[in-house]
């Protein structure tokens, strides 16, 4: 039985993981969970699982809700003695804190937050090594790639390449897209996700987000780790060996399968999805991503490779864009010159987590004075 605690348990992630717990009742138990805003659903949850100790980010609201609210509540629950892993399934840095406490307190972590490593992978990935726990990535890239490297060395490894979908805009010109509305860039083809993270598909800063993240993770070269349009989301990513073989993890795009391996792994457990058939997709297809339309994914690299405090400040600013985008207070162009100009105002530092943090603020501010917003 592993005992597990859910922070961002209201969103697409975390109830998706609340779908697996139902199925596999002998083998996990919610012990905390952790939401954002949704006092109502985070508390039909804390019934339905007869959970004890549960919390909401927002202070305001848990006030008006009379629950436990902000930071250092998050960080009492994702510290739990009782607990055994903790799934971080939150948007944005702010998952970071309450991520390094439950590390610090020895629990294994199940990501889906892919901020975290973004912004600071230098202070995880040792820390967790330090620690000697467990973290088994949720993204269905990295879970594809992370079940690929079983049993390897990262010595034997040539290169990670990355599948992405494309979006809602593959093969679409830089021109064409100076107008699309936000409908259309919501509407991903194969995918169903949270508004900010669709937006990210659609620029390919998502797909920029998990080279870095790939890149921590798996201690890879960023030079090293590849991406390839894959339009139909069936191979979720695969690895390329050094004796020239290429192991690819394949199935239907459902967020509960990455889901369940993190949770249980190593174990494989019989559940209810469906199982892939290749004669449903006999046309599998491939091409490069196109660097100069979708200019957000060749932002990522660059902030990969300029180091330190970098791709903290692209992520920061691009969340910010990104939701801006989604108000309505710039065009779909703008996310990427919004990033760019952040990076270029940025001179990268040691990435401590104090520093991670002003950066982060820092970022987001300056970003939105570009854009011309209020605080």
């Amino acid at each position: 039985m592993k005992r597990i605690v859910i922070l961002g348990s209201t969103g697409s992630i975390g109830t998706q993981t609340l779908d697996i717990v139902r199925q596999h009742p002998d083998r996990l138990k919610v012990v905390g969970l952790v939401a954002n805003r949704s006092a109502t659903e985070l508390i039909s949850q804390a019934r339905e699982f007869n959970v004890k100790k549960f919390a909401l980010m927002d202070e305001k609201v848990a006030r008006e809700n009379l629950l436990p609210g902000g930071m250092q509540a998050i960080v009492d629950i994702a510290t739990l003695a009782e607990a055994d892993l903790v799934v971080v399934a939150v948007a944005g840095v702010i998952g970071l804190k309450p991520t390094l406490a439950a590390i610090h307190a020895g629990k294994n972590i199940a990501l889906a937050s892919k901020e975290v490593l973004v912004a600071a992978g230098q202070v995880v990935m040792p820390l967790i090594k330090e620690k000697g726990i467990t973290l088994t990535p949720i993204d269905s890239e990295h879970s594809a790639l992370f079940q690929c490297l079983q049993g390897y060395t990262s010595d034997q490894v040539d290169k990670l390449i990355l599948t992405a979908s494309g979006g809602p805009f593959r093969g679409k010109t830089r021109e064409s897209l100076a107008h699309v509305t936000k409908k259309q860039v919501l509407a991903h083809p194969t995918w169903t996700m949270g508004g900010k993270i669709t937006v990210d598909s659609a620029t390919l800063m998502n797909k920029g987000l998990e080279v870095i993240e790939a890149h921590w993770l798996f201690g890879t070269a960023i030079d090293q780790v590849d991406v390839v349009v894959h339009p139909q989301s069936i191979i979720h990513s695969m690895v390329q060996f050094k004796d020239s073989s290429v192991l690819g993890q394949l199935g239907w795009p459902d967020m509960r399968l990455p889901i369940q391996y993190a949770l249980l792994y190593p174990d494989r457990k019989a559940n209810n999805l469906k199982p892939w058939n290749p004669i449903e997709t006999p046309n599998l297809t491939f091409e490069k991503p196109d660097l100069e339309t979708f200019r957000c994914l060749q932002l990522a690299y660059d902030a990969a490779r300029a180091g330190g405090t970098m791709a903290c400040a692209l992520n920061a600013a691009n969340e910010e864009s990104a939701n801006a985008f989604i108000n309505e207070a710039i065009n779909f162009l703008q996310i990427a010159d919004i990033n760019e100009q952040v990076m270029q105002a940025h001179n990268p530092i040691e990435p401590t987590l104090e520093n991670i943090l002003e950066v982060d603020r820092w970022a987001r501010e300056t970003a939105r004075q570009k854009m011309g917003l209020k605080e």
